[in-house]
């Protein structure tokens, strides 16, 4: 009989290894962080402003990864802190278009050292070139 354990190292498995990697950039992100964004609140809002014009709540969802009911979350938090602002769609009166505010943008302009520091400091142990094979690795897999 073969033993179904064989050959398995639990240090060797790619979604333990990427959730250990996530949970020390999760630490490092949270440490850094001044302007009181979740990376995921950080991600959708920094989404928000690289589209350089409105958003439906559905869209913005997808560009950052989530379902819908964490969007909306996540929304609902931005929107209490005035980081962005929701409007009726013209065409289509069931959707909502998000735009940045001029808040959210201040809020970004003064936390991208934060996320970035993150970043480096996530990315320290590696060489420069194993940095880049490593990010080109992690988009071929999503």
């Amino acid at each position: 009989m073969v033993d179904p354990n064989e050959n398995y190292v639990l240090d060797e498995q790619v979604g333990f290894l990427l959730r250990l990697a996530y949970q020390r950039h999760m630490a490092l992100f949270m440490e850094r962080m001044t302007g009181g964004l979740t990376p995921t609140q950080f991600s959708t809002l920094y989404r928000l402003r690289e589209a350089s014009g409105p958003l439906s709540q559905n869209a913005l969802g997808r560009l950052v990864g989530m379902d819908g009911a964490t969007t909306k979350g996540v929304v609902s938090r931005l929107l209490a802190r005035d980081l962005i602002h929701v409007e009726k769609d013209g065409e289509d009166r069931r959707r909502y278009t998000l735009f940045i505010t001029d808040t959210g943008r201040r809020l970004l302009d003064a936390v991208l050292p934060d996320v970035k520091g993150s970043s480096e400091t996530t990315l320290a142990p590696l060489a420069p070139s194993e940095r880049e094979q490593l990010l080109q690795l992690l988009k071929r897999l999503i």
